[in-house]
């Protein structure tokens, strides 16, 4: 017996399902994306929204509503309390630990990547293992030597440990570089152009996705940092952030407010240096995964 002819109608609904089916994957897809952005937003707004209110506007309403009027007062009042000279402490001591950091990680990166010397593999490899290392365990070290020196209490303190450079910048523009190709840097050599030259005109230049990328997250690591300057800066005068924050949150224990005010003023440079650096920090990712 023949088999009977499969109806018209059948072989077209299997595209169509299969578009349903990829349309509703999709659909689930930015639904999980929009839930995630919503989780990761919603602290920071709720943040802002509780620093622009009264004391008396948070005691007796809903902490999702919006303030009215908004008042600048909890700014104010952070500020007097010297967390403006914290935020000018930290970001004077961030910009001198990115710029030796980037400074130092592009060298050794380079040294790493393109010039060949004895130990060359070995040297970057054990470099490389003191990432497994956990900070804690530097923490004492590093007290005693700056208290021997007497340098504790003092800008140097904060800056110093982590000035030149760090194992991740340099295994992140080491592996960077090395995709570089070679003939562009053999030109550049027979056109004349030192060691340093091709760094400075050729290989930096190509990099400046990871090295906005390398930027945002030195600096984020470092306005972050709370353990090393609570140790080595215990006075008022060289006090960062994190720590003066965590000061006023014991200072005015329970007055949100004031709380996320502090709060606020630590997220915003974050938030807007991502804002500026997000397109090279993209494109380093999208340049990273097509590699």
């Amino acid at each position: 017996m023949r088999p009977e002819p499969t109806s018209i109608l059948d072989t077209r609904d299997a595209p169509r399902s299969g578009t349903r089916g990829a349309a509703a994957r999709s659909a689930a897809a930015y639904l999980l994306l929009v839930a995630g952005a919503l989780l990761t937003v919603a602290p920071l707004v709720l943040s802002g929204l509780t620093a622009a209110k009264t004391p008396r506007q948070f005691a007796g309403e809903s902490a999702l509503a919006p303030p009215h009027p908004v008042t600048l007062d909890n700014f104010r009042t952070v500020l007097d309390q010297g967390l403006g000279r914290a935020v000018a402490v930290t970001a004077l001591m961030t910009v001198c630990i990115t710029c030796g950091q980037l400074l130092t990680s592009i060298l050794a990166a380079y040294a790493f990547a393109r010039t060949s010397f004895p130990g060359r593999d070995a040297l970057f490899w054990v470099y490389l293992g003191t990432m497994m290392v956990p900070s804690a365990v530097t923490l004492i070290p590093l007290y005693l030597m700056f208290a021997k020196l007497g340098w504790l209490n003092s800008f140097w303190a904060l800056v110093l440990p982590f000035v030149f450079g760090s194992p991740y910048a340099i295994f992140l523009l080491r592996q960077y570089f090395r995709a570089i190709p070679g003939e562009l840097i053999d030109a550049a050599r027979m056109d004349g152009a030192g060691t340093l030259d091709i760094l400075v005109h050729v290989v930096v230049p190509m990099s400046r996705p990871i090295l906005a990328t390398l930027t945002v997250i030195t600096v984020v690591s470092q306005w972050n940092n709370f353990m090393w300057p609570l140790v080595a800066a215990s006075g008022a005068k060289w006090q960062v952030l994190t720590v003066a924050t965590a000061t006023l949150q014991t200072q005015y224990n329970a007055q949100w407010p004031l709380i996320m005010a502090a709060t606020t003023l630590a997220i915003a440079p974050l938030v807007v240096l991502f804002v500026v650096c997000q397109r090279q920090v993209l494109r380093s990712i999208t340049w990273t995964g097509l590699k």
